[in-house]
């Protein structure tokens, strides 16, 4: 074979591979992205690099990468006898210093209900290949877990070592040291393996880490999420900004992701590689839900025993559920600056309205498609990166008889006023006789700052 720099050649075998996953996953040679995937590497790396005998085809490449038969070991509890709703799913491995897996399935069982565990199950993958290590851990989850193991709520498994792939004399990129490659190259099949293992066992699969604390009824909140999602297009729901923490999955996309993380577990840590699946996938924009129902707790992290005093600052221990936002549109008299729209400040994604300097009387109005019973309202406005930029005074009220073009309502009944360009009420449910048709953000006086709505929440309740 000819000659050519070694990143070319690990390019040009990286493209053989996607092309492959890309073929495997969307089952479509006419798809745009498949298209437009195997053009690209025609024209600018592969065709130079046509076999000549010597170089490994893109199928040989793809059963060198992809996921192997894994005999797993049941090390306690046994599969749900049917499928439930959410797979939670976490892998461990042995800490030198702290151990916090044990406080993190505490967690999840504690903050969720009778009902809520009914419709969930956790697999805990123990990937450490220390038998005695987990051994004792088995010994201690048993010991203070025994009715979530016999009900099917809990299942704790083990991949052996000699399932893995080569640890050793990995590609150091991004100047890692070797140690450290080592490390993310296992966490990456660790959790490929546990994600596989998973597949069937739930309609959806939510990947958290072993040191974490959750929100209370984190699961109707999930549920909640998903339903407002129903008719969309999604890859990955974020309930949480950190790391592998709260990620949410459709269960039949688990093999194509265990097999992704197979194929370039040495190139990237995991949390890049997701980031990846996603956008392959086609799901262009971050899906993340707040607050967040996920926040870590550990002091020391898995690796080296270092301090890792990583937080989420958008998490909410007593957050009940995520707000409802029921459809709606959105109009305003503002001034509107570029693509920061009204409707921006109504999504569940972190994006915000951006109005210029607005004057007293301007207004911000939602307008139900259906009358709404609110319980509760809260609206933020200003954000870290512009501090200025938030609502000096205004007020917000709750609309009746809907206008006939659409855009507001004749009857307005004042609710609360903002208080540092924040305002929040619950109780709404009793405030008013009827349902709500519209809820107007009003300003009270003018200000020469622009304002940024950052978000607008929403929660109901059923109409009598």
């Amino acid at each position: 074979m000819r000659c050519f720099p070694k990143r070319l050649l690990a390019t040009a075998l990286m493209l053989l591979a996607l092309l492959l996953f890309f073929s495997t996953r969307l089952q479509c040679p006419e798809d745009p992205l498949v298209k437009e995937v195997k053009r690209w590497a025609q024209e600018t790396v592969l065709q130079p690099l046509q076999p000549d005998g010597n170089l490994r085809s893109s199928q040989e490449l793809w059963n060198a990468s992809a996921s192997r038969n894994v005999s797993y070991l049941y090390l306690a509890g046994s599969p749900p006898s049917r499928k439930k709703f959410l797979t939670v799913g976490l892998s461990s491995v042995k800490r030198k210093r702290g151990n916090y897996l044990l406080e993190t399935l505490k967690s999840i069982f504690s903050q969720s209900t009778q009902e809520e565990l009914e419709g969930m199950v956790v697999v805990v993958h123990l990937a450490d290949p220390d038998s005695a290590w987990n051994t004792q851990v088995v010994m201690d989850i048993t010991a203070r877990f025994t009715p979530h193991l016999l009900r099917g709520q809990l299942l704790v498994i083990h991949a052996p070592p000699e399932c893995y792939p080569p640890l050793e004399g990995l590609k150091r990129n991004y100047n890692d040291a070797e140690d450290r490659v080592r490390f993310r190259s296992k966490q990456n099949v660790d959790y490929a393996y546990l994600l596989s293992f998973a597949a069937n066992l739930s309609s959806y699969y939510l990947m958290i880490e072993d040191d974490v604390e959750c929100s209370k009824s984190f699961f109707t909140a999930i549920r909640k999420a998903v339903a407002s999602q129903e008719g969309s297009y999604w890859v990955m729901l974020e309930f949480s900004k950190l790391g592998y923490i709260g990620k949410l999955y459709h269960s039949s996309d688990l093999p194509q992701l265990a097999q992704f993380l197979l194929l370039f577990y040495q190139e990237m840590p995991c949390d890049w590689l997701l980031g990846h699946f996603r956008l392959l996938l086609t799901q262009k924009k971050v899906i993340r839900f707040k607050p967040s129902l996920f926040q870590h707790m550990g002091l020391y992290s898995s690796f080296q025993g270092t301090v890792n005093q990583l937080k989420d600052d958008d998490f909410e221990a007593d957050s009940l559920d995520l707000p409802d936002n029921p459809p709606a549109v959105m109009f305003t008299d503002m001034d509107t600056f570029e693509a920061y729209l009204p409707s921006k400040a109504y999504s569940t994604m972190p994006e915000y309205f951006w109005g210029k300097a607005p004057a007293a009387g301007s207004h911000f109005t939602i307008v139900f498609h259906q009358p709404a019973r609110i319980s509760r309202l809260q609206v933020h406005t200003g954000s870290k990166e512009r501090h200025s930029d938030y609502l000096r005074a205004g007020a917000v009220e709750l609309g009746s008889q809907r206008q006939g073009n659409g855009k507001g309502c004749a009857l307005y009944t004042h609710v609360g006023a903002f208080e540092k360009g924040h305002f929040e009420w619950r109780g709404l449910e009793n405030s008013t006789a009827a349902a709500a048709e519209c809820v107007r953000i009003l300003v009270t006086e003018s200000q020469s700052e622009w304002l940024i709505i950052r978000s607008i929440s929403i929660w109901t309740t059923p109409n009598s």
